[in-house]
């Protein structure tokens, strides 16, 4: 972890990483953010994140807005119509629960409509700042289990697997390590493992090459 965290310097930051830091920590907005981001490129999910955060900021702002116009506003994002309900119906549900305010339990994160446990701890780790919570994305799934730090077929099955097999102290940063090195080195395919800062210490579980054309 520690290679990791120099090795990432300079290196392009994740979507909701960037949004965290822009909107000063605001759970609101990286919970939104977040939501956006599933199954979407990050500049799609910082550029989408950006316009609506112009046109809204809070949930009660945004609750008000027409759902198509929230799909104007954050297309193209993968599923957009459905994220554009999900963003509405959860605005509603902070109003009408919530007093307005993201809940900062696991609990009641994932209550909230679009909201499974690898945004709640996102939303935790970002929002609140715990140091108890491991954000689990296709990227940590992947190269926890390349490392051999797991051996899990499911995202929420790595969470668990990784309380046990990490520090504590690692926990709140593990996403943002992963995740940036995933997106910039430890490809799905055709990682740079010739580039990799903990290639002396992996053993590459499942990489796939790409092929040399001939």
């Amino acid at each position: 972890m520690r290679s990791l965290a120099e090795a990432i310097t300079g290196l392009e930051l994740p979507a909701v990483e960037k949004i965290s830091e822009e909107q000063a920590e605001e759970p609101f907005q990286i919970l939104i953010a977040t939501i956006l981001s599933a199954r979407t490129q990050d500049a799609t999910t910082h550029a989408a994140s950006t316009r609506l955060f112009r046109r809204a900021r809070t949930p009660r702002s945004m609750a008000k807005l027409p759902v198509k116009e929230i799909e104007r506003l954050i297309y193209p994002v993968s599923f957009y119509r459905n994220k554009a309900r999900n963003v509405k119906a959860c605005c509603q549900m902070l109003l009408e629960r919530f007093g307005g305010r993201v809940p900062s339990t696991m609990e009641d994160l994932v209550m909230l409509p679009g909201v499974g446990r690898k945004t709640a701890n996102l939303v935790m780790i970002l929002g609140f700042n715990s140091l108890r919570n491991i954000c689990v994305d296709t990227h940590v799934h992947r190269i926890s289990n390349r490392l051999g730090w797991v051996k899990t077929k499911l995202p929420d099955e790595t969470e668990q697997a990784l309380y046990e097999a990490t520090d504590v102290h690692w926990w709140p940063y593990i996403n943002l390590y992963l995740v940036t090195w995933g997106q910039n080195v430890c490809r799905p395919i055709g990682p740079r493992c010739g580039d990799c800062a903990v290639a002396d210490v992996c053993p590459r579980i499942g990489v796939v090459q790409r092929r040399s054309r001939t």
